[in-house]
């Protein structure tokens, strides 16, 4: 693997960020976003208002509608993010911007140093771009392992997944059991296309991570993640150099 051709890099305005709103496009949305809103109230009322759900933030474009959804509405729900220690720069400018737009403090989960420190001792600091399995292995250790801890006690969590990101998503459901994490799994903007992700932030004016602009669509660490060409599917450009119908870190592999 050629670790040169993964930093991150400026690139021409992206179009999909700035859709026409169309009156059709603009009605669309607010009925989404008020559907989205229901469900999040009906999970607060199943699963309680006492931190018993959470929602994990990757400060992804989907991730900062249902921020917004959230907080606007203020709704009792638990918001998490992991902080894997590579995250480009411009994501933590978002942690920032999205702490002082919105007056909350965001719990921010990161690895254990240890078994960091372990990692690239034995495989070195890049050495997921090696194996699949040393890709995974360095997953578990920066993602899996603390989002386990940020788990822990709750009874469902939230994502901002959508069927439509890549095809190993597409059996997804709106709600589904996470075996893995023994808790049930909440997925609000399952069928929300690409078009009606951005014309809400563009409607309410809602922070988003810069990168989008630069074709960045799908945003991770910084060395896993790369700009895409205009036709790519929008998660080509994470763990590019993989079989795009297994990649994925395992936070939202299905056990079943």
């Amino acid at each position: 693997m050629n670790a040169s051709v993964s930093l991150l890099r400026p690139a021409p305005s992206n179009p999909a960020t700035r859709p026409e709103l169309t009156e059709a496009l603009r009605a669309a949305v607010t009925a989404r976003a008020e559907a989205a809103r229901n469900f999040l109230r009906e999970a607060v009322a199943e699963f309680g208002t006492a931190g018993e759900l959470a929602f994990a933030n990757s400060f992804g474009a989907e991730d900062m509608v249902l921020t917004d959804l959230i907080l606007q509405a203020e709704l009792p729900i638990e918001i998490f993010s992991l902080d894997t220690g590579r995250l480009p720069a411009e994501t933590y400018a978002l942690i920032g911007e999205v702490e002082k737009r919105y007056g909350v403090k965001l719990k921010i989960y990161f690895p254990d140093a240890g078994a960091v420190e372990q990692y690239v001792r034995t495989h070195g600091i890049n050495g997921f771009y090696d194996s699949v399995e040393l890709r995974k292995g360095c997953c578990g250790v920066r993602k899996m392992e603390p989002l386990r801890r940020a788990l822990a006690g709750k009874k469902a969590w939230i994502t901002g997944l959508r069927a439509a990101q890549s095809v190993t998503r597409t059996g997804m459901a709106l709600r589904e059991f996470d075996e893995g994490n023994g808790l049930e799994k909440l997925n609000p903007l399952l069928d929300w296309s690409e078009n009606e992700v951005w014309a809400y932030i563009r409607l309410f004016d809602v922070p988003y991570n810069a990168l989008h602009d630069q074709f960045y669509p799908s945003i991770g660490c910084a060395p896993c993640t790369r700009a895409i060409a205009v036709g790519e599917d929008v998660r080509a450009g994470r763990w590019w150099w993989e079989d795009p119908t297994t990649k994925e870190c395992g936070l939202h592999v299905s056990e079943r």
